[in-house]
């Protein structure tokens, strides 16, 4: 029921029927690569053969990088709409599916009619994550300019293919894909900082942590993976405010039974099965993780209290990652036909720097 009606109103009915002349605005800010740019194109009318029609549905668009586009701009678009194919063993047109997109056009005619129709506070966010790249990409040399924008803001067209090879091969690509399994360190990393600094006593690591992971949210540009990677991190976080981390599956569940129910496609989205996943981990291996870490620094320095509650949180971020990572590992065995066998050690002795590095990040950036 969630597949879209065919007719002469909807833009894939023109698939494989030649060149066409298309109106529509850009759904989202364009992906860029480094010789090319992605535009989700949303339509909104059609001209075949001297006549127009309304139509709805959107098109990837291929383009140059240069000019460039930007959320909110509407746009005439002459070329040939088609049927995305697999390749290389992927299967494309299932994938473009998963986000509503059922036509592609490879480099077009393209002419800006007007600009600044999107959504304004959707506009301000991109703008905002816009400014920021641009200023990093000014105020630091390279590799570390593009490293940055990947780990701040989630732009990683711009890293050099051999750096996205090393994280791969490391098992730390993940530092780089903002998502679920992201978010989930994140969370860990503030939660350990926040009981370090306030304790338990009024919850303030709670609401820190919901606020870093909905601002992180905002920098990187409020997409759907981060944003359901957010909502059930917020979820695992109100759980641990009630006392109820037992019940968090129910919520986790009822979230991800929502999310489908509005969007049937997004359960073969291979990032929302990694968010859930990645908070599942949260829920049933890091509370197993965490008590064997505190026993071992337990039996290790007793009552040296400062050595003891510094080590704890080093031990409680590994029984995050951890916990998230052993969650995924399957999936990403199964999808990405990796799995590395440093990726845990590589990926603690990473760790540590990740914060200072988001922090120090967004200094310079802002």
């Amino acid at each position: 029921s969630s597949l879209p009606q065919i007719d002469e109103h909807s833009l894939c009915f023109y698939n494989d029927k030649g060149a066409v002349e298309i109106q529509g605005m850009v759904a989202e800010e364009p992906d860029v690569r480094s010789r090319s740019c992605l535009v989700k194109f949303s339509a909104s009318e059609i001209n075949i053969d001297s006549e127009r029609r309304e139509v709805s549905g959107t098109a990837l668009i291929q383009v140059p990088r240069y000019p460039v586009y930007h959320y909110g701009d509407t746009l005439q678009v002459t070329g040939k709409l088609k049927t995305p194919v697999p390749f290389d063993d992927f299967d494309y047109k299932s994938y473009l599916a998963r986000q509503g997109i059922y036509s592609v056009i490879y480099y077009p005619k393209v002419e800006l009619l007007d600009s600044g129709k999107g959504f304004e506070p959707l506009q301000w966010i991109y703008s905002l994550r816009e400014r920021l790249s641009s200023s990093l990409a000014r105020a630091l040399p390279e590799p570390q300019g593009s490293l940055a924008q990947g780990i701040l803001l989630g732009i990683r067209g711009n890293i050099p293919y051999s750096l996205n090879q090393a994280f791969s091969r490391t098992g730390t690509a993940h530092l780089l894909a903002i998502s679920g399994l992201h978010i989930a360190i994140v969370i860990g990393m503030i939660l350990s900082l926040g009981i370090l600094v306030f304790g338990r006593q009024r919850s303030i690591y709670i609401w820190l942590a919901l606020i870093a992971i909905w601002l992180y949210a905002l920098l990187t540009g409020m997409h759907p993976p981060v944003i359901r990677g957010a909502i059930m991190g917020s979820l695992f976080l109100i759980a641990e405010y009630l006392g109820r981390q037992r019940s968090a599956i129910t919520a986790l569940a009822f979230a991800a039974a929502a999310m489908v129910g509005i969007q049937p496609q997004i359960l073969w989205s291979v990032s929302f099965q990694l968010s859930f996943l990645a908070m599942a981990g949260l829920i049933f291996l890091f509370p197993y993780f965490q008590a064997w870490g505190r026993k071992g620094v337990a039996a290790l320095f007793g009552d040296k209290t400062a050595i003891a509650t510094a080590t704890s949180m080093i031990t409680d971020s590994f029984a995050v990652t951890l916990a998230a990572i052993i969650a995924v590992w399957p999936l990403i065995a199964y999808n990405f036909g990796v799995v590395s066998l440093v990726g845990l050690p590589a990926t603690f002795f990473s760790l540590p720097a990740l914060p200072a590095i988001i922090v120090t990040a967004a200094l310079v950036a802002f």
